[in-house]
Order: C-alpha cells, then structure tokens, then sequence
C-alpha cells in the first residue's frame, strides 16, 4: 500500500547522493555540517533529507553490536529444505531472536541464515531443539565466524 502524501522523486540526483555518502560515513552529521560540505543552504539539505527518507531511499537505525547482548558467536548456517516446506521454515526462523538474517537462496542450500549466540551450548540448543523441530529440514551445515574483517551497511552509490 503506498503511503498518503509520498513525495515521489524519479530518481537521485547528484546532491542527494552526495548527503546519502556523508550520511553512510557518520550517521550523526548535522544538517548544518552537510550544508557547509556541499555548498549549500542547512534548509535545502533538511528538505533533501526528508524527502530520501519519505521515498524510503535510506532508513534511519541504531543498530547494537551482539557483543552487547553477550552473543559472542556468530554462524552462518546452510540449510537443505524440502520445497514444499521452505516458506514454512523461513517463516519459522525468521521470528528467532538468534537470526540476524535468513534468505532463500539457489545452490547448495536453499535458506541461509546467520544467527549470533552466547556459546557453544546455545548454539548447539538452537541446531538440535530449533532447527531439529521443524519439518522440512534435511542437512544443516554451520560455519563459524572467527573473525570479522569488514562489517558494513554502505555501498557505493552510482
């Protein structure tokens, strides 16, 4: 359902990109700090922003670290689903306060999740009660994140 009152831009010009790229380095940068970057006035930034954040052209998140909540594991997990169960399952880990992401995907598995957990003993809890309850699950194949060397919400804007 579309939103009432949406401003309906066709597409980002080039200032838009220009504060969406500020915005992506430090979130936090003044309307009035983006305005002497650019050029330009602290109303036409505050207008520009608006209307991006309107359109959903970008979303406004604080995002925690799992560390904070003691979840100092993090796992990819593959999963083999039946076909005629794989919305079912998705449906089913998507509610996981575990799961940070699940998709369906083509190849070796047909979802992919990655989930944080406190331990060994959580994790091995989630794969034997969670994932061993649901129907529809054939393999399940955990990778393991030792350490993360890029961690990032950013990509390049054209």
């Amino acid at each position: 359902m579309a939103k009432q009152n949406r401003v309906e831009p066709a597409t980002l010009d080039s200032l838009d990109r220009e504060i969406l790229r500020i915005l992506q380095r430090d979130g936090r940068t003044s309307n009035s700090e983006i305005a002497r970057q650019l050029g330009k006035t602290e109303t036409t930034i505050r207008k520009r922003i608006a209307a991006m954040h309107e359109n959903e052209f970008f979303e406004i998140v604080a995002v925690p670290t799992p560390r904070i909540a003691g979840q100092n594991i993090s796992a990819i997990i593959g999963l083999s689903v039946q076909l005629q169960y794989l919305r079912q399952v998705a449906a089913a880990l998507s509610e996981r306060r575990e799961i940070r992401y699940c998709g369906l995907s083509t190849g070796r598995f047909e979802v992919i999740i990655e989930a944080f957990f406190t331990d060994s003993d959580d994790l091995l809890r989630f794969t034997t009660d969670i994932l061993g309850s649901l129907p529809g699950i054939v393999d399940v194949e955990t990778s393991l994140i030792l350490e993360i060397e890029k961690f990032a919400y950013e990509w390049e804007l054209d």
